[in-house]
């Protein structure tokens, strides 16, 4: 089944879902990740590979890691493999295969729709991004980025992109943040803080960054004084970065903020969307040193 050509138009806060099956429970993934879903093919194990991988593919020319859902998340094996699916999916520069029990339809949605998960039944290391109340039922919003990242660290961001660009000085420019992921927030502080940039306030989705920008302006500040800079994630319950940046472009006060999208969902294919809605920069997770060079060239 190939994808078919998404029709949301950017900015709107919605977006559309593939609902899959792991076992009884429905978990979802963003459309825009996903590139194609097949039926199963002949998997090629690789000896001393991580337990979540559980082999190789070839498609079209291209060899692809596959993961094994159900191991990942902890739950049980499928009792029907031959009728399973493959998703394939495309984020941080870098292609994926999930291999998961029954894909079932395609929801579109608010971002309002999403609710964040509780720390309470989640965790810090937990998987799920966002909870879906929907006919009746939950589906779980998982955090695909965490979980490659789990299995290769080396995919994530990296501290040692930053001290390659050298020396450098500390920067009294203040940054705003809206990132959802608490991991990638102690990254993003981590590394931007290497770079120089200690003045960064992180918010956990698009709303409330955007609340923040407009409170400085009803204080009468003028927001280029208090803020130089945001950088946004695209995928974040309530409000995503497509609609703040949006937001910000229309909004008189803010509309000269330089935004820059800092996402997995830069592609050649998406990157049409963050255009549309006026963003300065769009930079691929986790291309940490790419940042940083665009951060300085609008604010230093």
């Amino acid at each position: 089944m190939e994808k078919q050509e998404i029709l949301l138009e950017s900015g709107t806060n919605e977006l559309e879902i593939v609902e899959f099956l792991i076992g009884e429970n429905q978990f979802a993934i963003n459309v825009m990740k996903v590139r194609e879903i097949l039926n199963p093919a002949p998997i090629t194990k690789v000896p001393h590979s991580h337990p979540h991988i559980e082999g190789i593919i070839e498609l079209r020319g291209e060899v692809l890691p596959v993961i094994d859902m159900a191991k990942a998340l902890g739950l049980p094996p499928s009792e029907t493999p031959a009728q399973d699916k493959f998703i394939v999916a495309e984020f941080n520069q870098q292609k994926v295969v999930f291999h998961v029990r029954n894909v079932t339809r395609i929801h579109r949605i608010s971002w309002k729709q999403i609710e964040k998960p509780s720390q309470m039944y989640q965790g810090l290391d937990g998987q799920v991004i966002g909870v879906v109340k929907l006919e009746g039922k939950m589906i779980l919003l998982l955090d695909f980025e965490k979980m490659i990242v789990d299995i290769n660290p080396e995919s994530g961001i990296n501290v040692q992109q930053v001290k390659k660009l050298g020396k450098r000085e500390r920067s009294n420019k203040k940054i705003v943040v809206a990132e959802d992921s608490p991991l990638l927030r102690k990254l993003l502080h981590d590394t931007l803080a290497e770079a120089g940039y200690v003045f960064v306030e992180f918010f956990e989705n698009g709303e409330e960054a955007l609340h923040y920008l407009q409170s400085v302006v009803t204080q009468g500040k003028p927001i280029e004084q208090e803020v130089q800079l945001v950088i946004t994630d695209i995928e974040m319950p309530q409000m995503d970065g497509h609609h703040l940046t949006k937001r910000i472009r229309e909004d008189e006060h803010l509309k000269k903020l330089p935004v820059v999208i800092f996402s997995s969902l830069i592609t050649d294919d998406l990157r049409h969307k963050g255009e549309k809605v006026g963003a300065t920069a769009q930079v691929s997770k986790p291309e940490i040193g790419e940042l940083v060079k665009v951060i300085d060239q609008y604010i230093l």
